[in-house]
């Protein structure tokens, strides 16, 4: 009788997935037909992955790492299989996952061997007496731990790399999805000025990015990860805010799960996810408002990118201050629901 009541009890917690692909200058005229539906389709194979672990009863980890696989093994996300070169013509890859219930995380740094470092990430949680893993000391820990190791090759696409080449010549570093420094700020969630478009196209060309996944399970636990290639272009051993705790990724069941994709420095600077998690916690403000709010501090500092924020309750948000954010969610009906543009 005493598991019949448990069970009654788990069954009517809600359940909830939130998922994104990378925010940035996100055009219709150049995503559609076959890419579009490709996008779309990787990203709802993503939710339907997560929600699977979630309607049986697992944890909102497994159900992040499941999730973040997904995307982690398709070309067409910079993170894992699709990442983007970086100045030296290395994919070095980061990633971070952390526990709402306990605020235990991991994360690694800088990997260029290790197929999913999401998985190593979680590894580095669950058996290491750290938080933060780097370069060859991480996959090192990884093989250690059984976790798939490839050659650097793997990650190679002729796409990002063609995109590197554009960058060294323009002299450029760029997003995820090549957010124009000029043209990122407009209003919250909101499709930037028609008038942009001539000079964000002379710039920039489509493509896409960084990966995260926050989740909710049936035992009410937060989690959230975050996973990346970081910029192309970037140089002397860059690393961003995705796998830092507290910028790119943060999770507490007191107030909500954060992962967060853009212009790293910034949202480092302004300790995005954190930020966010403190203003639902200790200010009792809205997630929507919250992720907003912490948007705006990134915009005022030159910054663009996005949020995705769910609470213990199930209630979420998906904001973000560019163009469009690859994003979808999942709940208790199983209904995939995924979005591109603003």
């Amino acid at each position: 009788m005493t598991v019949q009541k448990n069970t009654a009890r788990l069954d009517a917690s809600p359940i909830r997935l939130v998922i994104h692909g990378g925010a940035g200058t996100i055009k219709r005229s150049k995503l559609k037909g076959e890419r579009e539906q490709a996008v779309t389709q990787v990203l709802s194979e993503s939710l339907t992955a997560g929600y699977a672990v979630l309607a049986m009863g697992g944890s909102s980890i497994d159900a992040v790492i499941a999730a973040i696989v997904v995307m982690e093994d398709s070309p067409l996300f910079n993170a894992g299989k699709g990442a983007v070169f970086s100045n030296a013509g290395r994919i070095e890859l980061d990633a971070s996952i952390m526990d709402g219930s306990r605020l235990m995380a991991g994360s690694v740094a800088a990997v260029t061997t290790i197929r999913n470092p999401i998985r190593a990430a979680y590894a580095v949680m669950m058996q290491s007496p750290h938080v933060m893993l780097m370069g060859q000391g991480a996959e090192a820990f990884a093989a250690e731990q059984g976790l798939e190791i490839v050659d650097p090759s793997y990650f190679y696409t002729q796409y990002r790399w063609n995109q590197l080449q554009k960058a060294i010549a323009q002299e450029r570093v760029l997003l995820d999805h090549d957010v124009d420094p000029d043209t990122s700020q407009p209003e919250m969630g909101k499709k930037m000025d028609e008038k942009m478009d001539e000079k964000t196209d002379e710039k920039t060309d489509e493509k896409h990015g960084t990966v995260g996944a926050v989740a909710l399970d049936r035992h009410g636990t937060l989690a959230a990860g975050t996973s990346t290639g970081g910029l192309t272009n970037k140089r002397f051993g860059r690393v961003g805010d995705s796998p830092i705790i507290g910028a790119g990724t943060y999770a507490d069941n007191r107030s909500v799960a954060v992962s967060a994709t853009g212009t790293g420095e910034m949202f480092i600077r302004t300790c995005a996810a954190f930020n966010t998690a403190a203003q639902v916690r200790l200010q009792h403000i809205p997630t929507t408002d919250a992720a907003d709010n912490t948007l705006a501090e990134i915009a005022a500092i030159g910054g663009g990118g996005g949020l995705i924020v769910l609470d213990a309750k199930g209630n979420y948000a998906m904001r973000f201050n560019t163009r469009g954010m690859f994003r979808g969610t999942i709940g208790s009906d199983g209904i995939a629901r995924v979005s591109i543009f603003a």
